[in-house]
């Protein structure tokens, strides 16, 4: 076994090694010629691996060669993706310099910033933090819940996203609806009430945007799924002075959405008026409606083709003279005697 890695350790130059084969560099692998022909057959063979198998190969290959995991660690601290953090569940009064001095204690930042709505200038409820070396965002993700400002934020690596590992499959069964809250409450009196029940990731109660009020509800979750339901069943559920209400936060998004759905539309059948005739021409069996005589289809014209008229010009018909008719005049009625009292007629004497 000893004279079959001395063999390798040989062949691979006495430890020198490095991922990028076609830029040589100061740890390019000293590749003899008769194993630097199978470099594109080494490629063919790795590029169709998944990434947990190149995950695992590199894994045993960095513990059983020093400098193979020396390198791997080099390549890591050189790509920011791993350094640089997302932060969620910000407070709308957050500002940079507050998110810097929340997560400098893990180790030296490069750069760190909330963001901010263009329109308004106000914060959006995250940010982002990139550390100068690798070492130090894996601290920080080590205690990824950190109190800022009165509310729970939560980190992860900014690569992965809320669809990665931050998001795991039983948090829906994890983050509860806290309602009824009162005004007063607030996201520290929240999480140290339900801090009996278990360890909580993160929570805080809903703040309103404009006014910074508090909106009568809040969010918590719970690291584990255990942590949830002892809070979901505790009975003891009076805080602030009211009795608040603990349950699923995704039964209640769905009971929302359930209301909001629109109700089915259930068809009348809508009878004839008795001022119409009742059909006629009814044809069991046929498609057609009750009562109504579609006509019969007609056969086919014949293929000849139709001469169309010869067009007449409009010298072609002869002129017409104007027809005179008699003018007749209006007749005009007697004048009416004038008539005296009584209806008798009314006479003048001559002159």
């Amino acid at each position: 076994m000893e004279e079959i890695k001395k063999r390798k350790l040989d062949q691979l130059g006495n430890g020198k090694f490095d991922l990028n084969l076609s830029q040589p560099t100061s740890l390019t692998l000293s590749l003899s010629s008769s194993s630097s022909a199978s470099v594109e057959e080494l490629r063919t063979l790795l590029e169709p691996l998944a990434k947990p198998q190149l995950t695992d190969l590199l894994v045993k290959l960095g513990f059983q060669y020093p400098f193979i995991a020396e390198e791997i660690r080099s390549v890591a601290r050189a790509d920011p993706a791993l350094r640089k953090l997302f932060v969620r569940g910000l407070s709308w009064n957050t500002t940079s310099e507050t998110l810097c001095a929340a997560f400098e204690e893990h180790g030296e930042i490069e750069e760190g910033a909330v963001i901010a709505d263009k329109a308004t200038g106000k914060s959006r409820g995250y940010g982002f933090i990139t550390y100068k070396d690798m070492e130090s965002a894996q601290r920080a993700l080590k205690a990824p819940s950190k109190m800022i400002d009165g509310r729970m934020a939560v980190c992860n690596l900014a690569c992965e996203g809320l669809s990665s590992s931050s998001t795991t499959p039983d948090q829906a069964q994890r983050k509860l609806y806290i309602g009824s809250l009162s005004p007063e409450t607030t996201s520290e009196m929240l999480l140290s009430f339900f801090a009996k029940n278990g360890e909580i990731e993160e929570g805080s109660v809903a703040y309103d945007k404009e006014t910074n009020r508090s909106r009568g509800f809040g969010f918590v979750t719970f690291k584990t799924v255990e942590g949830a339901k002892r809070a979901i069943d505790d009975p003891q559920k009076m805080l602030g002075g009211r009795n608040i209400t603990v349950k699923l936060a995704d039964n209640h998004k769905g009971k929302v959405m359930h209301t909001q759905l629109p109700s089915p539309i259930v068809p009348v059948p809508v009878g004839l008026a008795s001022a119409y005739p009742p059909p006629h021409n009814v044809h069991s069996g046929s498609g057609n409606p009750v009562g109504y005589a579609y006509p019969q289809p007609l056969a086919a014209y014949p293929g000849t083709a139709y001469s169309s008229p010869p067009v007449v010009g409009a010298g072609a018909y002869p002129g017409q003279s104007p027809t005179s008719y008699p003018q007749f005049g209006h007749k005009k009625d007697p004048p009416t005697p004038p008539s005296a009292l009584g209806g008798y007629p009314y006479y003048m004497p001559k002159q």
